[in-house]
């Protein structure tokens, strides 16, 4: 019965990944042991709130927001130094970090690429090359409205976000790769590493008229 219960309260992505992205990432990326597939293992999601030091309310909203899109308590990040020239000490409170793993990481993850994403306005893909060389990939956002649980009526101003997803990935492209099989929109057209973008032609300078 606790099986039962357990199996139908997993989260729809997880177990996608447990019964069909990692056994074809394991051929895609041609490992020797299916424990050598790339998975997720936190996503960290970070919201600055530099005047918050002028305006404390702004920091409460930027909380609140936090809390109602990943349905957990924020971390109030500090200020590491101080900074004269934007009035800013040592230990001032500047933003809101959430970092979700577990169940929560996989209904965050689903949310943001099925609804959110979408939302984006003019939106043309996420470029795949945003990667810090360890296979976490981090992006930004505009604005917290793209997630449908933030009501526009009760917001105090508009927020954006940075969004960190940390991966067991060895390489940056086994990471690209996880993402893709999730149907990640990565932005088309673009360089990927490895490449070399063609030169183009360029035409010897006309000399000037005597």
């Amino acid at each position: 019965m606790s099986e039962t219960a357990t199996a139908a309260s997993a989260p729809r992505l997880k177990e996608r990944y447990n019964t069909e992205i990692r056994t074809r990432l394991k051929d895609e990326l041609q490992l020797a042991n299916v424990m050598q597939v790339p998975r997720f293992e936190k996503i960290v999601i970070n919201m600055g709130v530099g005047r918050a030091t002028q305006q404390a309310s702004l920091l409460e909203g930027a909380v609140k927001d936090l809390t109602v899109i990943t349905g957990q308590k924020p971390m109030v990040t500090k200020a590491r130094k101080s900074i004269a020239g934007f009035k800013l000490r040592e230990g001032n409170a500047i933003g809101a970090k959430v970092t979700l793993r577990g169940a929560r990481m996989w209904e965050f993850f689903d949310r943001l690429v099925a609804i959110a994403i979408p939302r984006i306005r003019d939106f043309r893909g996420l470029p795949p090359n945003s990667f810090d060389g360890h296979g976490n990939y981090t992006f930004g956002v505009t604005e917290q409205l793209i997630f449908p649980e933030i009501n526009y009526d009760r917001i105090d101003t508009v927020r954006g976000m940075d969004i960190t997803i940390c991966t067991t990935a060895r390489t940056d492209d086994e990471a690209r790769a996880l993402l893709r099989a999730f149907g990640f929109p990565f932005r088309t057209g673009e360089t990927t590493p490895g490449l070399i973008e063609p030169q183009k032609s360029r035409r010897p300078a006309r000399r000037g008229r005597k």
